[in-house]
């Protein structure tokens, strides 16, 4: 059987642990070149080889600032998505080293939980910063090649939590929201030109973000599942894959819950 995504390329945020890291390993496994997004390199079973600046073919060292670049499997960025000329410097980096991007998936994601009355201010700003603002930077920068070339696929990672809501996450159910509003205003903005725009809403998935909750309110959410488990970030993964292969090639402006049940 083909590759799903063979010699494809493909941007992800967020990829060095959890969601992101499931996806790009199974997005590798079907055949795509991927960059993985990240303010660290990602977690992996070999070496993370040396960092090389933007443009260049060889190991090297970056000046401070710059952002890290390395061209060899596993391939990374090392930049701040929700910083605009960190992101865009990471998509031209990108661009510089392969000349399109057939894939982008906007799964750089962060919590700071707290009832609304204890919630500071910096903690609502940097959720949606990095939630939701990164999808824009990200978006707008791939967008401008994608229409060029009129083909490409935009995948959001939002969250169930931005359908039905959660107590004590109001900054992010906020970002998530905005993400399935974004993702269908961009999905109509793009599709006369052949470009998908698509989201992706995760319930309860068994991640490094998750293993903080405490084991009573884990139950609680457990006997929320209609599906009675948890899900694992392959579960999510498989999802991602359909949605950014040619198996969803008419499908557009699609929020895909992969929750067990949890969202109905």
């Amino acid at each position: 059987m083909d590759q799903l995504l063979k010699d494809k390329i493909a941007v992800i945020t967020g990829a060095s642990r959890g969601i992101g890291a499931a996806m790009a390993d199974r997005f590798e496994a079907e055949g795509a070149r991927v960059y993985r997004l990240s303010r660290t390199p990602p977690q992996s079973k070999t070496e993370t080889p040396a960092s090389v600046e933007p443009g260049r073919t060889e190991p090297g060292k970056t000046a401070a600032g710059t952002t890290a670049v390395s061209l060899f499997p596993p391939a990374w960025i090392a930049c701040d998505v929700a910083d605009e000329a960190s992101a865009e410097a990471g998509i031209n980096a990108v661009l510089s080293a392969e000349g399109r991007v057939d894939i982008l998936v906007n799964n750089a994601g962060i919590t700071r939980d707290g009832l609304i009355m204890r919630m500071k201010t910096e903690d609502w700003d940097l959720v949606q910063d990095t939630n939701l603002r990164s999808a824009f930077f990200l978006s707008r920068a791939v967008a401008r090649h994608m229409l060029k070339r009129r083909e490409g696929c935009i995948l959001n990672i939002s969250s169930v939590v931005g359908i039905i809501g959660n107590g004590g996450q109001t900054n992010y159910s906020a970002s998530k929201a905005g993400l399935i509003g974004f993702t269908k205003s961009l999905a109509r903005e793009l599709a006369p030109r052949g470009i998908r725009v698509n989201a992706l809403a995760p319930g309860f998935i068994r991640t490094s973000m998750t293993d903080t909750i405490p084991e009573e309110f884990k139950q609680k959410l457990l006997d929320s599942i209609p599906l009675g488990r948890v899900g694992e970030a392959e579960d999510a993964a498989n999802a991602a894959l359909f949605l950014c292969s040619p198996l969803a090639s008419y499908l557009t402006g699609v929020i895909l819950q992969v929750d067990g049940g949890m969202g109905m």
